[in-house]
């Protein structure tokens, strides 16, 4: 296996045991601890504001890396392991309705950016 298949193949799993993690949170039988800490892992992934900044070379990514990896790890160990191998054996067939659900969304999203850098635009343009 090359190195490039081998990378994208540790990437597809990461996305898939994120995506179980995701769907283990929305389980009722998941403690709320375990649900409060995948959110928190999440939440930190995607947001904008790291303990390190990205522009920092190495370290800005490495945080990331390390941070996610550790929360993912004990969201894993603190999700009962009945509902982690039922979301396991769910994710692989659920996964394209989400993709499918987050591109839209995203699309949603930069559809309103524009029109209200538009109505911005137009709105200055009248002023002056």
């Amino acid at each position: 296996m090359t190195k490039m298949r081998r990378w994208r193949k540790i990437g597809n799993d990461l996305k898939l045991e994120a995506y179980c993690l995701y769907l283990a949170a929305k389980d009722p039988r998941t403690p709320w601890y375990a649900k409060a800490l995948v959110i928190c892992v999440v939440g930190y992934a995607l947001s904008p504001l790291d303990l390190i900044p990205d522009f920092i070379p190495i370290l800005g990514y490495l945080d990331d890396l390390i941070i996610v990896s550790f929360g993912m790890a004990l969201a894993v160990r603190l999700v009962p392991r009945d509902v982690l191998d039922d979301c396991r054996h769910c994710a692989p067939l659920t996964i394209h309705t989400a993709v499918r659900a987050a591109v839209i969304a995203a699309g949603i999203v930069v559809f309103l950016w524009i029109v209200t850098i538009l109505l911005a635009v137009f709105l200055i343009k009248r002023l002056f």
